[in-house]
């Protein structure tokens, strides 16, 4: 099994496609091509315990959720703790790789782990309630950015289609050389100088045609508009280029809009959140009534905004989806106030405490994943000396 196989199941279990465009995630440092020696180490934050503890495993690879690579190096020294980290990674031969934003937008992922949690689920896996993402990710595969759309008659149309499809044009998923045809009408009207191959110059013809779709990849679509110049037999054939609006995934994105199975109150809420997550403690506020100024009384909620880690940058969308109760691991005082003031319940439970608890179902994950693809050797242990650097008295 080499670096490069441990990546790739990475990339199976949260594509990177999903991470968020500021964030630095996959491989971040080690060869690919070098096989992986020895188990793989879960954590959340990297830091020297932790490196002292894969060093001590003789580790061939740490998973940090947090990359540790985020801000630039100017220099890989052992001036600083940051910098050690990796320079001793690297000297032991330790790859290096990063989930984070990925992992908690994929389905299954830390943001639904959360979500199971706080809806009151007794089944693994299972949300009481409709869950979707507060933020839908969208994406078209690189072969269906645009769609080419031309008229010919049908007699001509087979060419058209696989000439088309040779050049990358019509290629969905497993599927290739798909099209969508309709019949119809089209007219037109040469001038001296044209040359139609139906019907004659200065004369409006009719003619029955085809209308023909395909799909194509943006870095395909020249080749495929040259083939389709070359082996339609008009003059002028008319084509038209759509580019196709990414699609959206409800499953997929950052953050979640939760919709409880049954109305609770906050402080249930802040209860299950607490349990779940094997907190010591957990904070949360209430919002005024609206309709009575300064009435604070915890009445029950059904709609829940679920962002893990530090999620206040979607707390103003989450109140616009209609949450009446937003839960993440940590705010700014006047991003609090600023929740409450629109009306929505706040509750926190810190920024790790809130992504920790998911590093054991990621182990399953990744063991599932890797018989499934037949690595052998494949063995994932989560590090104990991991924890959140704040303490509560």
């Amino acid at each position: 099994m080499l670096i490069a196989d441990l990546a790739a199941l990475m990339q199976s279990l949260a594509p990177l496609a999903y991470a968020e465009p500021w964030d630095k995630v996959g491989l971040l440092a080690g060869d690919a091509t070098r096989e992986l020696k020895g188990p793989v180490l879960l954590t959340i934050d990297l830091n020297e315990a932790v490196l002292d503890e894969a060093a001590r495993m003789h580790c061939g690879a740490i998973i940090a959720y947090h990359p540790p690579i985020f801000e630039p190096l100017t220099k890989v020294t052992s001036a600083t703790p940051r910098q050690r980290v990796i320079l001793r990674a690297l000297e032991a031969q330790i790859a290096l790789y990063s989930p984070h934003t990925a992992l908690d937008a994929v389905a299954g992922g830390v943001t639904d782990w959360l979500c199971e949690g706080i809806s009151g689920s007794t089944q693994k896996d299972r949300i009481a309630g409709d869950c979707r993402a507060l933020a839908a990710h969208a994406h078209n595969p690189a072969t269906q950015q645009v769609k080419i759309v031309t008229f010919a008659q049908a007699k001509d149309v087979e060419l058209i289609r696989n000439t088309m499809a040779s050049a990358g044009a019509g290629q969905i998923g497993e599927y290739k050389v798909c099209s969508f045809t309709t019949p119809g009408e089209g007219t037109f009207l040469g001038s001296d100088k044209s040359n139609p191959t139906i019907g004659q110059s200065g004369v409006v013809e009719h003619v029955n045609e085809v209308r023909l779709e395909m799909v194509c990849g943006k870095s395909a679509l020249p080749v495929a508009l040259e083939m389709l110049r070359k082996f339609h037999p008009y003059e002028e054939p008319a084509i038209d280029v759509y580019e196709l609006v990414p699609q959206p995934r409800r499953t997929v994105g950052s953050g979640r809009k939760l919709t409880l199975d049954k109305p609770v109150t906050v402080r249930e809420l802040a209860e299950r959140l607490k349990t779940f997550i094997g907190a010591t403690s957990v904070r949360y506020a209430l919002a005024s009534d609206s309709a009575q100024a300064g009435d604070t009384a915890d009445k029950p909620v059904r709609i829940v905004g679920v962002v893990p880690g530090s999620g206040e940058s979607l707390s103003k969308l989450a109140r616009s989806e209609g949450c009446e109760c937003f839960v993440t691991g940590e705010m700014k005082h006047h991003e609090v106030l600023g929740a409450l003031n629109a009306g929505m319940h706040v509750i926190l439970g810190g920024h790790t405490s809130t992504e920790r608890g998911y590093l054991p179902r990621l182990k399953a994950k990744m063991e599932t994943a890797a018989a499934q693809r037949g690595l052998t050797g494949l063995r994932v242990v989560q590090s104990v000396v991991d924890k959140t650097p704040l303490e509560t008295l």
